[in-house]
């Protein structure tokens, strides 16, 4: 246990922020003793688990205590010729465990290519990416319950995705610890997604007619790191807000205004693209002190100077939200969770 412990190599952003206490643990029942620690003190200590630091924002110190989760290994079950299901230890790096699985040509995984952060978060905003969302795939995860520390597994169900949405953002949230997460992949009959964004443009740059799940990644991976700055570089914590739903008259009210406005429509509602939004608010590549909107993605906030504090990215986002408000009447909603 160290206290008054510097947050900044553990954040994406690299902002400063102390944590009162800091420990990592590599074991439940080290989790468990850090828990029990926080659970003893008067008042109860207000815990903070750090993941791989990729969906955080520090706008202030953390008066608490700060565990990073350590826990790894990876094992697998077969279920049938063309089923596996692999478990994955909370603090697996995710990226790392997509290759992972696309050595062992495990299909299912590949449109989540090099999405920052670690397994353990993955569930909690039923991360997606190009035609992908974590629901997809899923089977149970294993939690911690945070008030009487015993082990409890949630199934598809019980975890109720929504888009960027889990019952871990909702009523669960603050009540357990992600240990741990079981996914459902193919070992045969792969199903390729190439219909979404740029990945059939890009096969085609890569003279790549019949993809396999392993083509499907490299484009996914190409794509990103064209428009996405490497957070050890620029620190970001990637998509900053999420895509906004709004109701289909709504959205066809702002066509008659502006024509060529972006949506996807899925029934009643049209999801229309934040970067977009951002983009045609005049945020593409501004930069205002130490914060900028990225210059190839809008969507993305950056350090740009590494000089950045939290409260200078939060008050910057703010910005964003008001102008895109004001321009659109959309209000966008922060991805990052803001401490």
């Amino acid at each position: 246990m160290q206290e008054n412990f510097s947050l900044k190599a553990y954040n994406t952003f690299g902002v400063e922020a102390k944590a009162k206490y800091f420990v990592e643990v590599t074991t439940v029942e080290e989790l468990k003793e850090a828990i029990s620690f926080s659970n003893s003190q008067i008042p109860k200590t207000p815990v903070l688990f750090l993941g791989g630091g990729s969906n955080i924002l520090f706008t202030k110190d953390f008066d608490g205590l700060a565990i990073k989760l350590n826990l790894t290994g990876i094992s697998e079950q077969v279920i049938n010729e063309n089923e596996v299901w692999i478990t994955a230890k909370a603090g697996e790096n995710w990226h790392n465990f997509v290759m992972h699985c696309l050595d062992k040509n495990y299909g299912g995984l590949e449109n989540l290519s090099l999405i920052p952060g670690n397994v353990g978060t993955s569930p909690m905003q039923n991360i997606g990416a190009y035609g992908t969302e974590i629901k997809d795939i899923f089977v149970s995860c294993k939690v911690l319950d945070l008030e009487s520390l015993e082990l409890k597994t949630f199934d598809l169900e019980e975890c109720r995705f929504g888009y960027r949405d889990s019952i871990f953002k909702q009523e669960g949230k603050g009540k357990y610890v992600i240990l741990e997460v079981t996914f459902k992949l193919t070992t045969k009959n792969h199903i390729i997604k190439t219909e979404y964004g740029a990945i059939k443009s890009e096969l085609e740059n890569l003279g790549i007619e019949s993809p396999t799940i392993q083509d499907v990644s490299k484009a996914v991976i190409n794509i990103r790191q064209s428009k996405l700055p490497d957070p050890k570089e620029t620190g970001n914590a990637g998509s900053f807000f999420k895509n906004p739903t709004i109701p289909l008259a709504q959205f066809e009210k702002l066509k008659e205004k502006f024509e060529n406005i972006q949506g996807y429509p899925n029934g009643n509602f049209v999801k229309v693209p934040a970067g977009w939004l951002i983009e045609q608010s005049g945020w593409k590549g501004k930069q205002i002190g130490n914060v900028a909107s990225h210059k190839l993605q809008a969507l993305v906030i950056i350090n740009a100077t590494g000089n950045a504090t939290g409260k200078e990215v939060f008050e910057f986002s703010t910005e964003i939200i008001n102008s895109v408000k004001e321009k659109y009447g959309i209000e966008l909603e922060r991805e990052v969770n803001i401490i």
